[in-house]
């Protein structure tokens, strides 16, 4: 099952200041945590989990009659040792483009007695008894987007032999209404079988039952079929399968831990941190990202091509974000000399966040900008271009300052070139002042009404320049 997903803008006073003042160039414009609240229901029902086994059993039934069961009672060894299961599509540019919303819960009470194998609670139960059996692992940032260009596929953590799959049922329900999800089912040497669940429509492999599939094979799209309200793998795995009255269906949980009362060691073959801080990805946008709700793929609107009339928004994306780190940003001009350099610090945990700054009239520079994301030591830096600098008409509207700031009641703008009008709003939005002049410049503005605060001074020049400064009345 994938979460529902609720967003948190956090949009500040500083989308109204102008970045050319130092003191305004790090202030955060948006972003926040993306949550992923998973609805208290099975990604299989138990009805449809025994179809599921009824389905491998079969399959298990018709390769042994004929002949054709790779793996016998006679040649098991040791259980496999998976590679992780999703990668991104060649061509696909994110740093990565994955996160972890649930692991197997190990407490067998319910409802909300949780237990994952690190002693913590990324997992989920129900009141009707059911217990998280898998790993659930979502795509991030725009898992629609992701999953309808086919941009993060499916592997197989081990070698085995298929023994059943499904590929035709309808991924964008929404609806968690219990219907069937695309998958395939593999076998390996050991005999144990790993269930990769919630496969986009049409996606899975085209090989057949029976069929062998290498350690790192495609075997399909991360999709959302099935009980599921968004992009992701469920990750299901058991040491045995009970097959014509023999043995019984023993699940397994892929994680070594403290709190695995299932196995003791790991089936993997590099286990990942429980928490495992990520850059998923740096880019650049023309306009804020949008997520709408499900099953509505996500507006990006990012862009890596810019003219210096446009704002540009600088975002990050993270993965289980770390609660008292750090982020480092730079955006770095061409000849390499840095725009801004800051920090921003993150006080929450979170399993995925967003976070971004608007800028604009800074970019008086042609060529290939960087903008450089570090955090935890991992740097990610993303390219962008930049046409048509600025003409010295418009340095020179740039260049404008206020003085004194904070005043007392008279705010003087200083200017080399022409000031057609000028707006005073509040920390509201409401238009306190405004001065407009056809052929004289505006340089004193007598603000002496005004109550002691912070205000917004936007400047306009004749060709249509604009600047908005950040005032303050003491």
């Amino acid at each position: 099952m994938k979460p529902n997903i609720t967003i948190a803008f956090f949009v500040l006073l500083a989308f109204f200041i102008n970045p050319l003042n130092a003191q305004d160039l790090n202030a955060t414009v948006g972003g926040g945590e993306y949550t992923f609240n998973e609805s208290k229901t099975p990604c299989l029902t138990e009805a449809q989990r025994a179809e599921v086994k009824d389905e491998i059993r079969q399959g298990i039934q018709q390769l042994k009659s004929q002949n054709k069961l790779a793996f016998s009672d006679v040649n098991r060894g040791g259980h496999p040792l998976f590679i992780w299961p999703v990668k991104k599509a060649p061509g696909v540019n994110y740093n990565d483009v994955w996160g972890i919303s649930n692991y197997v819960d190990q407490n067998a009470s319910y409802p909300n007695q949780l237990l994952d194998y690190n002693c913590g609670s990324r997992t989920y139960d129900t009141s009707g008894g059911y217990n998280h059996a898998g790993i659930d692992i979502f795509t991030w940032p725009f898992g629609w987007k992701m999953m309808d260009f086919d941009e993060v596929e499916i592997i197989a953590g081990a070698p085995g032999q298929i023994l059943a799959k499904a590929s035709t049922n309808p991924d964008r329900s929404c609806s968690l209404n219990g219907g069937n999800w695309n998958a395939v089912y593999v076998q390996h040497a050991d005999g144990s079988v790993a269930l990769y669940g919630h496969m986009k429509q049409n996606s899975p492999t085209t090989k057949n039952v029976g069929d062998m599939v290498a350690q790192g094979e495609y075997l399909g799209i991360v999709g959302s079929s099935g009980n599921s309200t968004g992009p992701h793998l469920h990750f299901e795995v058991y040491s045995e399968i009970e097959w014509n009255g023999v043995g019984q269906d023993v699940l397994v949980d892929p994680y070594a831990g403290t709190c695995n009362s299932m196995n003791v060691d790991t089936w993997w073959q590099a286990q990942k941190p429980y928490n495992n801080p990520n850059i998923n990805a740096a880019l650049t946008h023309y306009a804020p990202p949008v997520f709408p709700a499900c099953p509505t793929q996500e507006i990006t609107n990012i862009s890596n091509d810019f003219d210096t009339a446009n704002t540009i928004y600088f975002a990050a994306y993270l993965r289980d974000q770390a609660a008292g780190t750090i982020l480092n940003l730079k955006i770095i001009r061409p000849d390499n000399t840095i725009l801004n350099n800051w920090n921003h610090n993150l006080t929450t945990y979170y399993g995925a966040s967003y976070w971004y700054w608007s800028y604009s009239g800074v970019f008086n520079m042609n060529g290939q900008w960087k903008w450089e994301v570090t955090y935890q030591g991992q740097t990610v830096t993303h390219i962008f271009n930049i046409t048509g600098a600025l003409g010295i008409e418009d340095e020179a509207f740039n260049a404008i300052s206020v003085y004194p700031n904070p005043f007392n009641d008279v705010v003087t703008i200083s200017s080399t070139t022409l000031v057609k009008k000028a707006t005073v709003v509040d920390i509201l939005g409401k238009t306190i002042k405004t001065i407009e002049s056809s052929s004289e410049n505006i340089k004193d503005i007598n603000l002496q009404s005004l109550s002691n605060g912070m205000y917004f001074l936007t400047i306009e020049g004749d060709s249509g320049q604009k600047k908005t400064i950040k005032i303050i009345k003491e």
